[in-house]
């Protein structure tokens, strides 16, 4: 599992500190930018209930105002509602294309050594768009059973407070639909995480539809399976190492952290750790044959900038 570190960090150096090009740095950084589009979020503080022993009062209470007051407003709250689920609807149709073009001009960058937009734009335009709807069947498919299952939640939330306090029986309901609904996401998450590191990959170097794509990565997983499964323990190791230093590079440095939180511009500063987890599936992938090997020969690489042809 360890043995693609040392390339992929090796491949990090020669793009983007061999030498170091703030113009290449940019270029390539919006091609990461568009790849990631949409992942990026913040974190919401938690406050626990504050107050007495009629805490559960309060709540019974505050949830009657919240529900008269819905009601009371039906004529505005609908239009407002359906407008706003248009437009977020729009918006994540609109992210969910340009990422998936732009994981292939990711990807094209990394793979070929250029700092290029245009060029991986209209090649993997077919590949691209093969991949979007891919990944809008998989979201589609993952709210039809997701909402179910969070409707329920609430129903049996909404009952325990109209019976004034929990029961048993709610208890265990919407902590087994509240399992399963990890356990959904948990799925979805480990499909879209293959679909990025091994079949976008495939997809680039055979030129052909996602579905074909992951039907050989199928092939793969039938034939390895524990050497992906610990492809993903160690995937979850590398995160948590590489979050631990970004966050403590935020703490030290206040100016970086609101730096980070800017679009495209933190994306940019992140970008040797991006290349380093895309470089990683790459050369991970490299493994199980010359025909899983996205980077062309070594003499088929540019020489780093500035560098004078060998006589």
């Amino acid at each position: 599992m360890v043995e693609p570190v040392s390339p992929a960090l090796e491949r990090v150096k020669l793009m983007l500190f061999n030498p170091f090009d703030l113009g290449k740095w940019f270029v390539i950084g919006f091609c990461a930018w568009l790849a990631y589009l949409g992942k990026g979020g913040g974190s919401a503080g938690f406050h626990g209930p504050s107050g007495g022993g009629h805490g559960g009062e309060n709540f019974r209470h505050d949830f009657e105002q919240a529900k008269n007051f819905i009601l009371g407003n039906l004529e505005w709250i609908i239009p407002l509602a359906a407008f706003l689920v248009v437009i977020c609807l729009g918006l994540w149709l609109l992210f969910l294309w340009l990422s998936s073009r732009g994981k292939f001009m990711f990807l094209h960058c990394v793979a070929l050594n250029k700092a290029e937009v245009s060029e991986p734009w209209r090649r993997f335009a077919q590949e691209g768009n093969s991949l979007f709807l891919f990944r809008l069947g998989l979201g589609l498919l993952g709210w039809v059973l997701t909402l179910p299952m969070a409707a329920l939640i609430a129903v049996m939330i909404y009952r325990m407070v109209q019976h004034g306090g929990p029961d048993v029986a709610g208890i265990l309901g919407a902590v087994g639909l509240g399992l399963a609904l990890i356990g959904l996401a948990m799925v979805l998450a480990l499909i879209g995480k293959l679909t990025t590191d091994f079949v976008v990959p495939i997809m680039f170097l055979r030129h052909n539809r996602c579905l074909a794509a992951w039907r050989e990565l199928y092939g793969l997983l039938a034939s390895n399976p524990g050497r992906f499964i610990l492809y993903l323990l160690f995937s979850i190791v590398l995160a948590m190492v590489i979050g631990m230093i970004v966050l403590a590079v935020m703490l030290a440095t206040c100016c970086f952290c609101c730096l980070m939180l800017l679009p495209y511009i933190g994306t940019v500063i992140l970008l040797p750790v991006l290349m380093f987890k895309r470089c990683y599936s790459l050369y991970y992938l490299a493994q199980f044959g010359p025909e899983y090997d996205v980077f062309p020969p070594a003499a088929a690489v540019p020489p780093p900038y500035g560098s004078q042809p060998a006589t």
